[in-house]
């Protein structure tokens, strides 16, 4: 079955960085475009950023545009996200999930990124 996992999280301070990995399983990895989501307390998950099945293109929300930069090893069947410059309210539960399929992809346990002097 299909199985996403997110590590990398953890507490920084703000102006700091941090690299989240999402490791996934079940399906053919190199077919789908990817994304990264957030979810931080009382808001609605959303997308932050996104990469294609070959790596060739990526888009980011505008938050963070600048600031991070998704990538991919096929080979491995990982997505990455390198965080720079984090702010306070970057805090959230970090997944990974296929946007093309989103509405039928479990999700993962997300990972924890925490912000804060």
């Amino acid at each position: 079955q299909v199985q996403l996992v997110e590590s990398g999280g953890g507490l920084v301070q703000p102006g700091g960085s941090l690299r989240l990995s999402c490791t996934a399983s079940g399906f053919t990895f190199s077919s789908y475009t990817m994304g990264w989501y957030r979810q931080a307390p009382g808001k609605e998950r959303e997308l932050v950023a996104s990469i294609t099945r070959n790596a060739y293109s990526t888009d980011y929300a505008d938050s963070v545009k600048g600031r991070f930069t998704i990538s991919r090893d096929n080979a491995k069947n990982t997505v990455y996200l390198q965080m720079n410059s984090l702010k306070p309210e970057d805090t959230a539960i970090y997944y990974c999930n296929r946007p093309s399929v989103i509405k039928d992809s479990p999700w993962g346990q997300g990972t924890q990124v925490t912000v804060s002097s």
